[in-house]
């Protein structure tokens, strides 16, 4: 993984660093067809996403006036049924967290496979390779446009709160089958952080290498209570999505 990250950041020596990469013109071979059709729907979904996410509006007059007016039914009626359909969507978002997930490790798998190395992996494997930057220009625009919408926060605090108060009298109805309460917890976890889908793809880049034998040794040579190892593949996935950040490839997307 260090390699790769490497690689991509053309922090090695001058000969290992320069080969082509052509983005555009990219094709997975047979081999690759499988990985890379199950990613690139989840690629496609990931357009779909951040459309919705663009136009997100919240529910904040609704929440204002249902504040205000306590003991007026039908404007507390009113909040809760603009509530309803924004919070789906944030369950939505935070279930595509997860999907991303499989796939970064689906690709970190094969992009960092033994049997050759970095360089030679993504001059084999260009689609992989352009899949793997895509995921990392969708986290940084997710985390972008996410930072910029504080109603997301507000409507979900609203929703558990009401949930909350809904519960005590019994009245919950049909509520917890869109959240339950465990996954509310999840989501407010998820959404408390400034970049959830960074925090998602770090937290993913650690597992994938605390899974590997290698990283096992190192890690039990380590002195006692050192992380360096993880932390390691923390800076490492912060730093590709920078990287990302700065490509050609982003300006393509954007465009």
């Amino acid at each position: 993984m260090g390699n790769l990250i490497k690689v991509l950041s053309r922090d090695i020596d001058n000969n290992a660093g320069n080969f082509f990469l052509d983005f555009e013109n990219a094709e997975a071979s047979l081999s690759e067809k499988e990985a890379w059709e199950k990613v690139d729907k989840v690629l496609t979904e990931a357009q779909v996403i951040l459309d919705e996410l663009q136009a997100y509006t919240g529910a904040g007059e609704e929440i204002r006036l249902a504040i205000q007016s306590p003991s007026e039914e039908g404007v507390q009626e009113k909040a809760w049924s603009a509530v309803l359909p924004l919070v789906a969507k944030l369950k939505r978002f935070y279930e595509f967290s997860h999907k991303l997930e499989q796939s970064l490790r689906c690709l970190l798998d094969i992009l960092t496979g033994p049997e050759a190395p970095p360089t030679q992996q993504l001059e084999n494997k260009q689609a992989l390779a352009r899949q793997f930057a895509l995921i990392l220009h969708f986290t940084l625009r997710f985390d972008e446009l996410k930072m910029t919408i504080p109603a997301i926060q507000n409507d979900f605090s609203y929703y558990r709160r009401t949930i909350s108060r809904m519960r005590i009298n019994n009245l919950s109805g049909d509520a917890d089958a869109e959240v339950n309460n465990e996954l509310a917890n999840r989501m407010s976890l998820f959404y408390a952080s400034a970049t959830p889908m960074l925090k998602t793809l770090s937290d993913a880049t650690i597992k994938f290498v605390a899974d590997m034998k290698g990283c096992i040794r190192v890690l039990r040579e380590q002195p006692a209570g050192s992380v360096e190892g993880l932390l390691d593949a923390l800076r490492s996935t912060l730093c590709t999505s920078q990287l990302a950040a700065r490509s050609p490839l982003a300006n393509m997307l954007n465009s």
